[in-house]
């Protein structure tokens, strides 16, 4: 098995203030906009975004949550050990709101699809908008693509990026392992 660094902490950083710099540009002042961290890994990401926005970019005023798909996968039943399920947590109305799901891989585009199902049990959105740290161009599933993305990797299906955060991790780092 071979390892490969796709982004260091600093590389992450400079990623995260242009991601959040776009979301400025489109939503200004995020009045009609909600975040939604997709559990388990994209909370992790969600809240760093967040809090960029608020800290460095002085958007004082903006809904985050996040979602839990485990019940909406199509793959749910066909897993030989049950998922283990997350929390849910979406405090405000998404009825008619511009919403953005944040992940921090898309792959096959299956988590999205879920995604897109759940979100329909708190209201119809206005819009959905998916922001992404890493695309995976070469492996997807459903005729899914972001709206945002911190940096596309041509990944084969041999190969898995794997995305540690300080929060869990101990560290910012984003990998690219080869299974040999």
């Amino acid at each position: 098995m071979s390892r490969k660094t796709l982004l260091n902490s600093t590389e992450i950083h400079i990623i995260l203030h242009r991601l959040a710099c776009q979301l400025i540009e489109n939503h200004n002042d995020f009045s009609n906009t909600v975040i939604i961290g997709l559990q388990p890994r994209g909370v992790f990401l969600a809240d760093r975004l967040t809090k960029i926005l608020k800290e460095d970019y002085k958007v004082n005023d903006i809904k985050s949550g996040t979602l839990d798909i485990t019940f909406y996968r199509d793959d749910f039943r066909r897993r030989d050990a049950p998922l283990e399920a997350n929390k849910t947590n979406i405090d405000f109305i998404v009825e008619e709101k511009n919403v953005v799901f944040i992940d921090d891989v898309l792959y096959s585009g299956r988590s999205i699809r879920a995604a897109l199902s759940a979100i329909q049990s708190f209201g119809r959105p206005k819009k959905i908008e998916l922001l992404v740290l890493i695309d995976r161009r070469f492996s997807r599933d459903l005729p899914i693509q972001p709206d945002y993305k911190g940096r596309k990797v041509d990944a084969i299906n041999n190969e898995k990026v794997i995305v540690q955060w300080k929060e869990q991790d101990g560290k910012d780092a984003i990998y690219l392992i080869k299974n040999n």
